[in-house]
């Protein structure tokens, strides 16, 4: 009788990755209030104290699934950046519809995922980095066309409340992808060709 080959032991950064699949999978189908560690341990196979040498706690298991939409965000932008014309609006277009199209990947989990962030001050810190940094990275790649070489930094954090409203809105169905780019593409135009008057700063 032949015997069965047994499955190759997954490492460290495997399991790591597949926790976090199925951590997005549980948050989708159910919503992150059903999000614990033992919960995770069930759907992915494993014993709890695995799930808890990897996040800890159930906000660092959070933390972890916002780190990894940051990270997908930035890389879907940065390489959509290199290919694009270097004009105005292909660059607002680029920021844009990989802003929606990523939040649009995770439908209805980020939002949730965002709220329980807000309720631990690690967490919020967490993600305002993001914010800053992400600010940042449209500052620079926008500057090259603002009157100037100046962008007021209210309206790049007005540019991203829009983001954010607008991509939340399509993930309800309350508006299209299409629209909430477009919509979005036009505010950051008309953010960048104001230039710095909106306020000191950002040059």
């Amino acid at each position: 009788m032949t015997q069965a080959p047994s499955r190759r032991r997954l490492s460290r950064d495997e399991r790591y990755q597949q926790l976090v699949d199925a951590a997005w999978q549980l948050v989708g189908e159910e919503g992150t209030e059903a999000l614990t560690l033992g919960r995770l341990a069930e759907r992915s196979g494993v014993t709890k104290p695995v799930v808890y040498d990897h996040f800890g706690t159930r906000l660092g298991l959070l933390a972890a699934l916002f780190k990894a939409f940051d990270a997908r965000q930035n890389a879907l932008m940065d390489e959509a950046l290199q290919t694009c014309a270097p004009t105005l609006e292909a660059v607002a277009g680029v920021i844009a519809s990989s802003y929606v199209e990523c939040v649009l990947r995770q439908g209805r989990e980020i939002p949730g995922i965002i709220a329980a962030l807000a309720g631990s001050p690690e967490l919020e810190a967490i993600k305002r980095e993001h914010e800053i940094a992400f600010t940042e990275k449209c500052r620079r790649a926008l500057l090259p066309y603002a009157p100037g070489r100046r962008i007021a930094p209210a309206g790049l954090w007005g540019m991203l409340g829009a983001a954010n409203g607008l991509s939340y809105a399509a993930a309800q169905g309350q508006i299209s992808a299409r629209q909430a780019e477009d919509e979005l593409r036009a505010m950051i135009v008309a953010m960048v060709e104001r230039g710095g008057k909106a306020g000191r700063g950002g040059g």
